[in-house]
């Protein structure tokens, strides 16, 4: 492989992240399905019923859950998005479904859904009105939280159309503590800082405090460049955002498209394996009563979701590009590192990179056992630093791997070096 110089960026995992939303939620990036990417806003039960946003879109979604394994993978939120209201609020000023998408109202609906052993999102907007025009809750904070409360709902999705920018970190901060008032568990899913960043950067450390996780960029598409552009926008933003995530509170790049019309396996597996990288919420957006099945696998596998889930909760990041290739790397508990090697080109066929050249590598010192779980899984075996692995990754595809270092007296060595402040140095990808 040809020698390209690249910045390298070293990520202060020292410092805890600053305190997070005390609702004891979000432990872990969530997992569930939310429907705005593939379903939008089709209110159109009439021509197109199976489709449209109603009640029983989530119902059955809740039940290919439970019957298909997305339930047992970890998969346990079934999430509303914009268009599931009246246009009007009731006589008592509460938000009310669409009488005639959602008959039974949303209280059956959540009963619904938590008799299948999952949990029910909602969606609302901190302005006075959500992007779709249907009514927000400013001037309401408290009488919506009580009545998504009262409802029994478990997630509520906050977005941020219609409202002064000014006033962001107010509204966002009023709700989030409505929540907390009703005494229901409600957890909190922000787009603060995506609506804050044109006019300012955002106050992460607020963030944190107020809310479970938090959109930072531009809503996902069902294409490979919207992908991209997500991932560029993260890496460009690592520094500042990545230390604020952790237990209770995650950045989030928004849903994971995989199963719908606009990416290649590669690209698909290209998302999964960086948003468990990423550690981001798991929030699928496609339709799950026809999927395909390498879609499907690739959703449900065991071991990407396991560093998606890691119990050290420590977001990954860029650590290297050069050459095409971008390297990501994310600590694990019991000192183990996940590496994601991605390749640009979107040209030619597979191309070789040597894992050697990542700079986690050097956790693999005297020795280290190492998995690959992407493309194919592979056990590799027993290697050290002076090991030449060729992985082999398809254009815009991505080669994940797990590295488990051997030799303990290194191990506190490299967490040592994990737990490094911010360094910025020219690296060489070999």
């Amino acid at each position: 492989m040809s020698r390209a110089a690249c910045l390298l960026v070293i990520i202060s995992l020292m410092s805890p992240a600053a305190e997070a939303l005390d609702n004891g939620l979000a432990l872990k990036p969530t997992m569930g399905w939310l429907h705005w990417e593939r379903f939008m806003c089709n209110i159109d039960c009439d021509t197109d019923p199976n489709n449209c946003i109603s009640e029983r879109l989530y119902m059955q979604m809740a039940d290919v859950m439970v019957k298909e394994g997305w339930k047992e993978a970890g998969y346990e939120y079934v999430c509303i998005d914009d268009c599931w209201p009246s246009h009007q609020r009731d006589a008592q000023g509460r938000l009310q479904a669409d009488p005639k998408r959602f008959p039974g109202g949303i209280k059956k609906l959540a009963d619904y859904i938590h008799s299948k052993g999952l949990k029910l999102g909602i969606y609302a907007d901190v302005g006075d009105k959500t992007c779709a025009g249907y009514p927000g809750s400013l001037g309401y904070y408290e009488k919506d939280a009580q009545t998504f409360a009262d409802w029994d709902v478990d997630l509520l999705k906050f977005d941020g159309c219609f409202m002064n920018r000014a006033l962001l970190g107010e509204g966002y901060t009023n709700m989030s503590k409505a929540l907390n008032n009703t005494g229901r568990p409600v957890l909190y899913s922000c787009e603060w800082p995506l609506y804050e960043w044109p006019l300012k950067q955002p106050n992460y450390t607020a963030i944190r405090e107020t809310c479970n996780h938090w959109r930072n960029f531009d809503d996902v598409f069902d294409s490979w460049s919207s992908v991209k552009s997500i991932l560029d926008w993260t890496a460009a933003h690592q520094d500042i955002i990545v230390p604020a995530a952790g237990p209770g509170g995650w950045n989030d790049p928004d849903m994971l498209v995989i199963g719908n019309f606009g990416l290649s396996h590669d690209q698909q597996e290209s998302q999964m394996a960086l948003w468990a990288i990423m550690a981001s919420p798991l929030l699928m957006s496609n339709d799950l009563r026809d999927i395909c099945p390498r879609s499907k696998e690739l959703l449900q596998n065991k071991r990407i979701i396991d560093i998606s889930q890691d119990s050290m909760g420590k977001q990954g990041y860029r650590t290297a590009k050069g050459n095409n290739f971008e390297v990501w790397e994310r600590p694990l508990s019991k000192n183990c590192l996940a590496v994601a090697v991605l390749n640009k080109l979107e040209t030619g066929g597979p191309r070789g990179f040597n894992i050697g050249a990542a700079p986690g590598w050097k956790i693999c010192g005297p020795q280290c056992n190492v998995t690959q779980i992407l493309p194919q899984y592979k056990e590799m075996g027993v290697q050290t630093q002076q090991s030449k692995i060729i992985v082999s990754v398809n254009p815009s595809g991505t080669a994940l791997l797990t590295v488990t270092p051997i030799s303990s007296d290194f191990t506190r060595l490299h967490k040592l070096n994990w737990q490094g402040t911010f360094v910025r140095r020219k690296h060489t990808i070999l």
